[in-house]
């Protein structure tokens, strides 16, 4: 239960922070560079992971890495600054809402893991909180900035399901090196489309600065490898539900940066959101994954014990389908 209770609130810090990302990215960022604000987010916070861990992709990681590079940093970061310029944050904070349900049908298919009652039901008490929290007016909605937003959530939910998947078990690799190469990967590819799209890299005041360095750090750096650390070792569709605290920041941060004082619907969508968060948490134990499989016969010699649940009749786990 505590181990539980220790990466939910490990993996929240990536939704806190995200949240916060849309208004530093609306408030600070130049608005006409969307691949260079992507690219700059992306590559810094690349190269200090990859610095800390020292390690260089191997073997399959090498495909695996520009995969999850281009959905998860390049496609994904370009999509999220485009909405953040286009949509206010409460808005753009809203579409993201759905990744949860979206987060749990692609973890179906992908690592096997079927959405849960509790699953589901967290996730539309959650959407519907914040529905009712940020849902009220339609002024400077655009058309553009929501589908931008629509398609963040779409690309980014495969991508975190694949990097899920391709962590499972021995196979995997640690969360700080896969983090360092996506985002390394996801920057370098960026780059060069942002320098042929949108020409001369945009001037640097010392806030959009500032600004960078918190995109940077904070909501990619420290944000990724807290969130890719969750998925590893928590359901996806508990993962997906945390993420539901992104919209959550959105509101909290205008309330206390804009003084707009928080309204009854405002607190009742918030405790649905929260409420839905803790109904979808793992109970008990912690749902790693067991490192062995014991679907396959010890060798002759070995010296392995055979499963004990195969002496009562109970089908041993087959590794990759529990939470890792």
């Amino acid at each position: 239960m505590e181990a539980n209770v220790r990466w939910v609130a490990l993996t929240a810090v990536a939704p806190v922070a995200w949240g916060a990302n849309y208004f530093v990215t609306h408030e600070f960022l130049p608005a006409d560079h969307p691949l260079y604000g992507a690219a700059l987010r992306a590559l810094p916070a690349g190269l200090v992971l990859l610095a800390l861990c020292r390690r260089r992709p191997h073997g399959a990681w090498w495909g695996r890495s520009a995969v999850l590079g281009l959905l998860n940093v390049s496609v994904f970061f370009f999509l999220v600054f485009t909405a953040s310029q286009l949509l206010p944050t409460s808005v753009a904070s809203t579409v993201m809402a759905v990744s949860p349900l979206v987060m749990m049908l692609a973890a179906w298919p992908l690592v096997a893991e079927r959405p849960g009652v509790a699953h589901l039901a967290g996730a539309l008490i959650g959407l519907g909180g914040v529905c009712l929290m940020l849902l009220g007016g339609a002024d400077g909605i655009s058309l553009p900035g929501v589908l931008a937003s629509a398609a963040a959530v779409l690309v980014s939910s495969v991508g975190h399901v694949l990097a899920k998947r391709w962590n499972a078990g021995a196979a995997g690799t640690g969360v700080l090196a896969s983090t360092a190469w996506q985002l390394t990967t996801g920057g370098l590819l960026l780059l060069p489309v942002a320098v042929a799209v949108e020409g001369a890299p945009p001037p640097m005041s010392p806030s959009a600065l500032i600004a960078f360095c918190y995109v940077g750090l904070v909501a990619t750096a420290l944000a990724f490898a807290a969130w890719f650390a969750g998925l590893r070792h928590l359901p996806a569709g508990t993962v997906g539900l945390i993420g539901l605290l992104n919209p959550v920041t959105g509101v909290l941060l205008g309330t206390a940066v804009a003084g707009e004082a928080l309204t009854v619907r405002q607190l009742g969508g918030l405790a649905l959101v929260l409420g839905g968060v803790a109904l979808g948490r793992p109970p008990g134990k912690d749902g790693r994954a067991e490192r062995r499989d014991d679907s396959v016969a010890p060798a002759a010699g070995s010296g392995r014990l055979p499963d004990p649940r195969r002496r009562r009749g109970i089908p041993p786990r087959v590794r990759g389908t529990e939470g890792c």
